[in-house]
């Protein structure tokens, strides 16, 4: 690392360093979120254009360097051949706050659930004594957590999107710590691939090809058992799903306009 300036966030006042560093010396989180092949040529077109003007952001930890963000122009880089990169030190207590970072492309559903995972494994790793609900200031919402498991653990090609909205309003954080939440969110995540396979089955009962329809079936079962514009729910997680599965099961052709 060769230390160009310090200085301080216009915000928190928080100390702030910029840096040049080898590309070798900057690691990847293992709760980093996967690459994107298109974003990371979309930027190689860019920085080769421009140039490379925005700095990513890295943090210390455990004697080595992280980034926190801009892992897509980092990779960016070392396609394009260069051997270093511009970056801004923060500190690090700022490590584990990386889902609140990756401003480069908005993560979708898929990505935020699975980040959500490895942090989440991350911290088991490190503080398996720590109460999950303690933890929401990383997290912000603990649905991500749940798919996260379905994602990394039980089916990696999950349709997450289908669900998110019906987790939102029924998923918490756990007031247990992480040695005991883990296996809590694994029935949860389990549960919730079970509702899927109940879809599933409507779905090839219904004799449809398009995939996109099972989100469908999943939208109007919510619709029927807890109304069209539902904001809350009151069901504890379980028997959510339950009462979710249950009207899936009842699903006819004439739920959707007849459609065959």
């Amino acid at each position: 690392m060769r230390e160009l300036a310090r200085f301080e966030d216009p915000v928190k006042k928080q100390p702030l360093k910029l840096a040049v560093f080898e590309l070798e010396e900057v690691r990847v989180p293992p709760f980093q979120r996967d690459i994107s092949d298109g974003l990371k040529k979309h930027l190689e077109l860019a920085i080769e254009k421009l140039g490379f003007i925005t700095p990513i952001v890295v943090c210390p930890h455990d004697g080595e360097y992280y980034v926190v963000d801009g892992q897509h122009r980092l990779e960016a880089l070392r396609d394009l051949g260069a051997r270093e990169v511009l970056a801004v030190v923060a500190p690090e207590d700022l490590y584990l706050h990386i889902l609140e970072f990756n401003t480069e492309k908005p993560p979708n559903v898929k990505e935020k659930s699975r980040q959500a995972y490895r942090l989440f494994q991350e911290f088991l790793h490190q503080t398996p004594e720590a109460i999950e609900a303690d933890l929401f200031t990383y997290f912000k919402e603990p649905q991500f957590i749940t798919l996260g498991f379905v994602l990394e653990e039980l089916e990696t090609r999950f349709p997450a999107s289908f669900y998110e909205n019906l987790l939102s309003k029924i998923d918490r954080f756990l007031e247990e710590p992480l040695s005991e939440a883990v296996e809590e969110r694994r029935r949860r995540a389990r549960a919730l691939v079970e509702l899927n396979q109940e879809v599933n089955s409507k779905y090839a009962e219904m004799g449809w090809t398009n995939a996109l329809l099972k989100g469908e079936i999943v939208r109007k079962a919510i619709q029927r058992a807890y109304g069209v514009r539902v904001r809350t729910i009151e069901d504890e997680y379980y028997d959510a799903l339950e009462r979710v599965k249950e009207v899936v099961r009842e699903l006819g052709p004439e739920d959707f306009g007849g459609m065959e």
